[in-house]
């Protein structure tokens, strides 16, 4: 059986990976590709785990495993998953939203919902001028948003990021980290480490902050101090008190129980009992 598959590690090709991912180990094989398509990755053993949309988790919740401690959330403002629109959110017919991202497309109807329920959704590539000529409105996420912002701030109507904590005063998890129910422990164990520990040199180490925002700002062209903040906005760390956002969107977004989403605070952090939230 080919393992290539335990070697790699998928990753979201946007910015927000990059505090995790920078100079990580060359031992490891690097898998990038938008959120969505992460999931079918996992499940098909192209990689060992990746960040996958809330969303698909809770649809594929009985094949995968939350890996703990790392994730792609905010509290508060993300500045990478913003509505951009030629009228109010009121007056919107028409919503072009990406392929790419089943999270911010369902927090986005649901947000919606509460002030505009006449709304038509068009899936369309994820590209600002295309998608804002054939819709009132368009939804763009990761590396796209925040260029839009940069060149487009009068069209921008909602962070969907600052929006959800207005509503419900929780982190929003945009992204989980998933790997296949069946894979063996200390495999995830040892990529999850690799990840963790190069997320502990990024909020610990100065050098590797600078080194993460100087690679950033040369990528996409945005700039370092816009990036700073960035970084401040969108975070990587998974702590305990972040579940309450993660229960709350997977409740209140796909109508189930909170008992049959509800995170055991037990079995987080617990690679001895990892397993999926009981259903």
């Amino acid at each position: 059986m080919n393992s290539t598959w335990l070697k790699t590690i998928g990753r979201v090709a946007f910015m927000n990976c990059d505090p995790l991912f920078f100079n990580l180990s060359a031992e490891w094989n690097i898998l990038a590709a938008p959120p969505a398509w992460l999931t079918g990755h996992v499940l098909n053993k192209d990689c060992i785990l990746a960040p996958i949309p809330t969303a698909d988790y809770a649809k594929y919740r009985d094949e995968l495993v939350v890996i703990p401690d790392i994730v792609i959330g905010s509290k508060g403002e993300v500045g990478s998953v913003l509505l951009f629109g030629h009228v109010p959110i009121e007056e919107m017919k028409r919503i072009a939203v990406p392929t790419d991202s089943a999270t911010s497309i369902a927090l986005l109807k649901y947000l919606i919902s509460r002030v505009n329920t006449d709304i038509d959704y068009i899936p369309t590539g994820p590209d600002f001028d295309s998608m804002m000529s054939i819709a009132d409105g368009a939804l763009l996420i990761g590396d796209r948003a925040l260029e839009a912002a940069k060149f487009h701030p009068d069209k921008k109507l909602l962070d969907l990021g600052e929006a959800w904590y207005e509503l419900t005063h929780t982190s929003m998890i945009f992204g989980v980290f998933v790997a296949r129910k069946d894979t063996p422990v200390e495999h995830i164990f040892k990529a999850k480490k690799a990840l963790y520990e190069n997320l502990m040199k990024f909020e610990h180490s100065t050098d590797q902050r600078e080194a993460v925002v100087e690679f950033a700002s040369q990528r996409s062209g945005i700039s370092k101090e816009r990036l700073n903040t960035y970084f401040g906005e969108v975070f990587n760390r998974f702590s305990p008190h972040h579940t309450e956002g993660l229960n709350r969107f997977l409740c209140d977004v796909f109508q189930q129980s909170e008992a049959e989403f509800a995170w055991k605070g037990e079995e987080y952090g617990n690679f001895s009992m990892m397993k999926s939230v009981e259903i």
